[in-house]
């Protein structure tokens, strides 16, 4: 306690150098942390996951409606790792002015999960405003290749534009990947008692499989502004995996294999190919970390085997958020609600592209599971977050968070019947206090011995 007291202490004293000791202290104490836990996570077996944690973050491509992020008239007073550098580097130097527009900046790219391990690699980012401020959006473009000890390699490219006076948003993105995806049934975690293949899919022991595959993805949708804050969109998905298979088991009764043959996909490949429709609302005062307002966005997925998909058929997506500052003084302290769901209407899904744990869009639900958990035709989440500073200059803050989650085996558990919860907290470091980025470490968990440390850029929701 004494020691937060000397933090906070500090905290208006910019040029200090015990200062830059004392954070530069702390940041080591957390990367050590991180480290401890990450060993610990990465023990557990078969955490392996088909994504990495960078794929398209909202931090540089949000799949919403980018607004110009407005500086806060607090952030004079806010100290992030800019900061942090500066004042180690340069003890004396002044701070630089906040840019409102940003050029082509590359960066490392690094992150951990239980799904994917520990990644590294290389990023490049772009900003720029395509027509007269404030009424034009800020365009940005974004290139990612990734590495991890998953063995998953990852390569993107996205880019989410904005015509002058937003009268048309274009958001895209193309993606290669060597996947290493987890897998560990279908459904919530309930067996079924019909057959012996029911139960081996269902699979109540949530016994790991692991599936490697070559993954492509090409996705374009087009947005159209017909009011302040309400837009509606549509555009094509094409996603395609190639040389599928288990390299860790010799038996045939595996969900994927059960699952594959019962609804009459192949085993080695599919393409899974559709037509997209969106209708999309937010007021949210920034994208990246937000203090007030809502988002939400419907969607529906057509698959078409004319264009090439395995199988037809109907999906639909909601994702609604909602925040509440709790405080006018420190805006920070923040109710966070989030709800996300996919719903298969007709047809059949390929077994990797059923939604379920971390398949939204960002891929950060379900954190204390690896990605793709609990999964099946029908699924649904819902989390709720409060965030606070723990600093008065708002560079670490901290998280507590609580999820839970169904989903539909289409066998003999129904949507809402059973109900897996997971939780945890974290802490914020302000990566950068422009845009409200925020690099986050979070240890959360869940049942079944589900556990795990978590680092990226950027919340959750």
């Amino acid at each position: 306690m004494k020691y937060t007291k000397l933090i906070r202490t500090e905290a208006g004293i910019t040029s200090a150098p015990f200062k830059s000791i004392l954070y530069l202290k702390i940041l080591l104490a957390f990367f050590l942390a991180g480290i401890q836990y990450s060993s610990f996570a990465g023990s557990i077996p078969d955490r392996f996951s088909t994504k990495t944690a960078d794929t398209i973050p909202s931090a540089v491509i949000p799949q919403d409606t980018i607004k110009k992020q407005s500086v806060p008239d607090s952030s004079v007073v806010q100290y992030d790792v800019a900061d942090l550098i500066r004042d180690i580097i340069h003890p004396h130097r002044p701070p630089k002015p906040l840019k409102k527009k940003s050029g082509i900046t590359p960066m490392p790219n690094i992150a951990y999960n239980p799904s994917i391990g520990a990644q590294i690699g290389i990023k490049a980012v772009a900003g720029k405003v395509l027509g007269n401020e404030p009424n034009t959006f800020m365009s940005v473009a974004a290139s990612s290749a990734s590495i991890t000890t998953k063995g998953i390699l990852y390569f993107y490219l996205s880019h989410n534009v904005f015509t002058p006076g937003n009268k048309w948003n274009f958001q895209g993105s193309l993606v290669a990947a060597k996947t290493v995806t987890p897998d560990y049934g279908l459904g919530i975690g309930q067996g079924a008692d019909g057959s012996e293949e029911d139960l081996a899919l269902t699979n109540p022991d949530r016994k790991g499989y692991v599936l490697h595959a070559q993954f492509y993805n090409i996705r374009e949708k087009v947005y159209k502004q017909i009011m302040d804050n309400l837009f509606v969109g549509a555009g094509v998905s094409f996603d395609i995996r190639r040389k599928i298979e288990d390299r860790r088991t010799e038996t045939e009764m595996t969900p994927y294999n059960i699952y594959t043959d019962r609804y009459g996909f192949d085993r080695d490949n599919y393409m899974s190919n559709g037509l997209l429709f969106n209708l999309q609302y937010t007021t949210r005062d920034n994208q990246n970390r937000s203090y007030k307002g809502i988002y939400a966005d419907a969607g529906v997925r057509v698959n078409q085997q004319w264009m090439g998909s395995s199988k037809s058929a109907v999906q639909i997506t909601t994702d609604f958020r909602k925040y509440w500052s709790l405080s006018q003084t420190n805006p920070e302290h923040v109710l966070a609600f989030w709800n996300w769901g996919s719903y298969l209407i007709s047809g059949a899904l390929p077994y990797l592209e059923l939604p379920g744990t971390g398949k939204d869009v960002n891929f950060r639900s379900g954190r204390g599971y690896t990605v793709g958990y609990f999964k099946g035709p029908k699924y649904f989440y819902s989390e709720l977050e409060y965030r606070f500073p723990i600093t008065r200059n708002k560079f670490l803050s901290g998280v507590t968070f609580f999820n839970v989650q169904t989903a539909s085996d289409d066998i003999a558990t129904k949507l809402f019947q059973k109900w897996q919860p997971g939780g945890g907290a974290g802490l914020r470091v302000l990566f950068n206090k422009a845009t409200r980025t925020n690099l986050c470490l979070d240890y959360a968990f869940g049942n079944y011995g589900a556990r795990g440390f978590f680092l990226g850029l950027n919340e959750a929701f």
